[in-house]
């Protein structure tokens, strides 16, 4: 069984983003091993500089780099990244299981996004969409769309 893992920087603070998580997670456990793994982001103050928010982003990056195992295909949740249908991205979720990968790792960084070095050593990088959603519905977005792809590769009427 194919292991997803999704690295989130900060934790989901509204009940109603909790619950949707934890449904997505009972969906899923019936076509992944599912872990969830929250890292608290580097504090900032209310107007940080670009050099902080830079070491920052870093910090945070060498805490992500330690929970990433060898031969895990890396996926980081990022604005620059490409965007895909949900059926382009179930067939690529397909295509990574296929090729012997069984360990899959999303990333979504802080509300300051990722460091280039986590965005440099993953296999893809998506973005959701061009337009701006809460950083904290990004974690709900990512398994729903977890779930759809399965969904679409059994040929199942859920996608419709």
């Amino acid at each position: 069984m194919i292991k997803i893992t999704i690295i989130a920087l900060g934790k989901l603070k509204e009940k109603y983003l909790r619950d949707a998580v934890d449904e997505y997670s009972k969906r899923l456990s019936r076509y992944c091993k599912l872990n969830i793994v929250e890292l608290e982001p580097v504090r900032l103050n209310d107007n940080p500089s670009k050099k902080q928010i830079d070491i920052a982003l870093e910090q945070e990056g060498e805490k992500i780099l330690g929970l990433i195992g060898d031969n895990t295909h890396v996926i980081s949740m990022c604005i620059e990244g490409d965007h895909l249908s949900s059926e382009q991205f179930s067939e690529y979720i397909n295509k990574v299981s296929v090729q012997n990968t069984s360990n899959i790792a999303f990333v979504i960084g802080s509300s300051f996004g990722l460091c280039d070095k986590i965005k440099k050593m993953s296999s893809k990088k998506l973005s959701f969409s061009k337009m701006t959603f809460p950083h904290q519905l990004a974690r709900v977005m990512l398994l729903e769309q977890v779930y759809r792809a399965f969904k679409i590769t059994e040929g199942s009427d859920y996608h419709k």
